[in-house]
């Protein structure tokens, strides 16, 4: 399972994305009537993403076609899904706050 990212807490609510080097690879913010809005590096928006209707989080393209979903984990942490179910990896809390992102 090795380390693909992780994201930490940015100012005005949002969220700031890094790749396993540390460098800038988008940034979500809050929506309008909840969720989160996801941007790459350029500030072009690539989806968003919703709780769903039984928990868990849903997540979307930019066109609305459903990617995956996150549930939480057992042991804390969630863990990650594409769009038929299958397991691509989780996020574990960080040390000092925000979210380490492994593969499966």
């Amino acid at each position: 399972m090795g380390k693909k990212g992780y994201s930490r807490p940015g100012f005005f609510g949002g969220i700031n994305h890094y790749d396993e080097n540390g460098h800038k690879v988008g940034h979500s913010t809050p929506g309008l009537f909840g969720g989160m809005n996801h941007y790459d590096e350029n500030g072009n928006k690539t989806g968003y993403s919703h709780s769903g209707f039984l928990g868990g989080t849903n997540h979307y393209d930019s066109d609305g076609h459903k990617t995956g979903h996150s549930t939480p984990g057992v042991f804390g942490g969630v863990n990650h899904y594409d769009e038929y179910g299958k397991k691509k990896g989780e996020s574990l809390n960080g040390f000092f706050g925000g979210w380490n992102h492994y593969d499966k």
